[in-house]
């Protein structure tokens, strides 16, 4: 299933295919829901032996495809189990390429550091894994909470100070106490310049309601989340410095 996924697409001999495109993660995402992870990553392996990089599968496959599976269950392809099975497989692959694949040279950070959760209440947290694997690869100091409760996240944000705290929401059922839920945040923070970026398919197909909820930032992609959050930590720095 995994080696016909997709169309063959000719490459010169000796050439590496650099493109991860639309109909490849179209194929891919269905087999999430089907094959075990096992069978996932050796997949992800072909893809790294044409030599795209580990973070760009990450942002330009795994995550895409995680936006997919949620596109499925709203259009009644699939059901909750099949999507949650699915996020744990993809969640496996990213655990288990991240221990192979060196991260290389880690860019200076300046000490950055960031904590990643999904939201409260949210039974996801792929999202939080893969942003916070990006950040790490660029040399943020990084911490991540898997299904927190909001009084550890809340503890764990006034006992320690943090550049970034970055939400992952994958229910629109969350929202409504998000901004709320971000101004305890900014209340107990042990670093009066927190910067609050939120992220998910929500905030995707509207960017302005980052703002509506207390937010200082959202992005498209974790590419993306790293620029952003450069220049948010750097604005605060320099407000303090001024």
């Amino acid at each position: 299933m995994i080696a016909h996924a997709a169309p063959a697409r000719a490459t010169p001999a000796g050439e590496f295919d650099p493109i991860i495109d639309v109909v490849e993660i179209e194929a891919f995402a269905p087999l999430v829901m089907q094959v075990e992870a096992d069978a996932l990553l050796s997949h992800v392996e072909t893809i790294l032996a044409r030599g795209i990089a580990f973070e760009t599968v990450m942002v330009d496959l795994l995550a895409p495809t995680a936006r997919l599976l949620g596109e499925y269950w709203e259009e009644d392809r699939c059901d909750f189990v099949d999507v949650t099975m699915g996020l744990w497989r993809l969640q496996e692959v990213i655990h288990e390429i991240s221990a192979r694949v060196p991260a290389g040279k880690l860019a200076p950070s300046g000490g950055r550091r960031a904590l990643f959760a999904s939201m409260p209440g949210d039974q996801h947290s792929f999202g939080a894994v893969l942003i916070d694997e990006v950040f790490r690869r660029d040399g943020w100091l990084t911490d991540r909470l898997s299904e927190p409760e909001a009084a550890s996240l809340l503890r764990r944000v006034a006992a320690e100070s943090f550049d970034i705290i970055g939400l992952t929401v994958s229910c629109d059922c969350h929202i409504a106490s998000l901004a709320s839920f971000i101004a305890a945040l900014r209340n107990v923070s042990k670093n009066p310049r927190l910067c609050v970026m939120v992220g998910g398919r929500i905030f995707s197909a509207d960017p302005d309601l980052a703002a509506h909820v207390g937010a200082d930032g959202t992005a498209r992609d974790a590419k993306l989340a790293l620029k952003v959050a450069v220049e948010l930590v750097r604005a605060r720095e320099w407000e303090a410095a001024a």
